[in-house]
């Protein structure tokens, strides 16, 4: 049985915790509340992006003018999984639910006799997949220190990505991410970003014909690869705002996990308490009989 003592430690250790806790919940729903709106605010622009690519795609759409981005290279074989996860850990299975998606996508693929190849942003994401995929994995980018994602990075990204497609490394590209839902939803999602998936035409949404100047081969070709960088920041932004609200949902059951075992060792710790006053009074009235 540990002494007083050693239960006293342990419980002033789960104090110490439960306030670290508690202070990263805080830090966390800070966060959140930023993270949130800077993904709400990219939707409209991304989604945007989606119908004025619809519209200039089904124009050229089985032609071949048509930029590679859009038609492809005319084989599956190669693909390339673009995997976003989080520089950090303790947020709960938001790391491990996107990198999770990505196996199950590798898997499939390799059993189909594909080839896969492994683009990592972030460490957390790079560190699961190494484990079974080191070999495959071409490029990982850290985004650790960035105190807020921007657009730049993004492109950064995208432009290497634009480069192993321009050089035959890959044929398809997805992208890895988990889509903020709620502070306690937050959804892993695969999106195809190379070539570009045109979204289908809504039912009973009027369609409208327009003229382009110049040419619609010579919009897609500008297009297409902001198109990427927009889907990829997108995601960026997405999964952070679900990062934090994962950490601030982990880390609030952390704090009543700790509450919890403070009752159950502050309960412990007066129970052996008694018993050993108890011990003492038995000695001293056994002593006292005695003599």
């Amino acid at each position: 049985m540990p002494s007083l003592k050693d239960l006293r430690n342990r419980i002033a250790a789960t104090k110490a915790t439960q306030k670290i806790t508690k202070a990263m919940q805080m830090v966390a729903a800070s966060k959140l509340r930023r993270a949130q709106a800077a993904a709400e605010v990219a939707r409209p622009y991304a989604e945007r992006m989606d119908k004025v690519l619809r519209n200039i795609a089904a124009a050229v759409a089985g032609a071949d003018s048509a930029p590679r981005l859009l038609r492809g290279t005319g084989a599956t074989q190669t693909h390339l999984l673009l995997v976003c996860t989080a520089e950090r850990g303790l947020c709960g299975p938001f790391n491990s639910s996107i990198v999770r998606l990505a196996r199950e996508r590798a898997n499939a693929l390799t059993a189909e006799g594909k080839q896969v190849k492994f683009f990592c942003v972030g460490r957390k994401g790079y560190d699961q997949l190494k484990r079974l995929y080191e070999k495959q994995i071409v490029e990982t980018i850290e985004l650790r220190g960035v105190r807020q994602i921007g657009f730049e990075h993004a492109e950064g990204i995208a432009s290497k990505i634009l480069a192993l497609f321009d050089a035959g490394e890959f044929d398809v590209c997805t992208l890895f991410f988990s889509r903020f839902k709620s502070v306690i939803a937050q959804i892993p999602t695969a999106q195809q970003i190379i070539p570009a998936v045109v979204p289908e035409q809504a039912e009973g949404e009027a369609r409208t014909t327009y003229d382009y100047e110049p040419e619609e081969e010579d919009i897609l070709a500008e297009l297409l690869p902001r198109y990427v960088a927009t889907q990829i920041f997108r995601a960026l932004l997405e999964n952070a705002a679900s990062e934090q609200g994962a950490r601030m949902s982990a880390m609030d059951n952390a704090t009543r996990n700790a509450g919890e075992m403070i009752r159950k060792q502050t309960l412990t710790y007066n129970r052996t308490r008694q018993a050993m006053i108890t011990k003492e009074l038995i000695e001293i009235i056994s002593g006292a009989e005695a003599l």
